[in-house]
């Protein structure tokens, strides 16, 4: 399936008080970044999943937004932490504005990967 760049557009347009909105494609979908922040992922179907960490994870399973998972190639099924954009994140700039804000905060926190040399 194509890149959702509406998406994309929609969540650099509800962040631009916060910063400047990029991002990277990958596997069909595409990572974003809040001024270098990853923050969230848009999958191939156009779904849009916030990072999350053990610190934001109450606020998600209060919400019940469920957890990223992808099947492995043996079979066995993965999941990242990255949790599903609430509903009105789709059609509401403050709601999504404030989940984004949320898998902002989760990446900060996450340790910095060093890259391989």
């Amino acid at each position: 399936m194509a890149l959702d760049q509406g998406l994309i557009d929609w969540v650099a347009e509800a962040l631009a008080a916060d910063g400047s909105v990029t991002h990277r494609r990958m596997m069909g979908g595409a990572t974003l970044y809040l001024d270098g922040t990853v923050f969230a992922i848009v999958d191939g179907d156009g779904s849009l999943w916030f990072k999350s960490d053990a610190e934001s994870d109450a606020a998600w399973d209060a919400a019940d937004c469920a957890r990223f998972t992808y099947e492995r190639g043996d079979g066995t099924v993965a999941s990242m932490n990255y949790r599903r954009a609430p509903a009105d994140c789709y059609d509401d700039g403050e709601a999504l504005r404030e989940w984004a804000l949320l898998g902002v905060a989760a990446g900060r926190r996450a340790p910095v990967k060093k890259r391989k040399s």
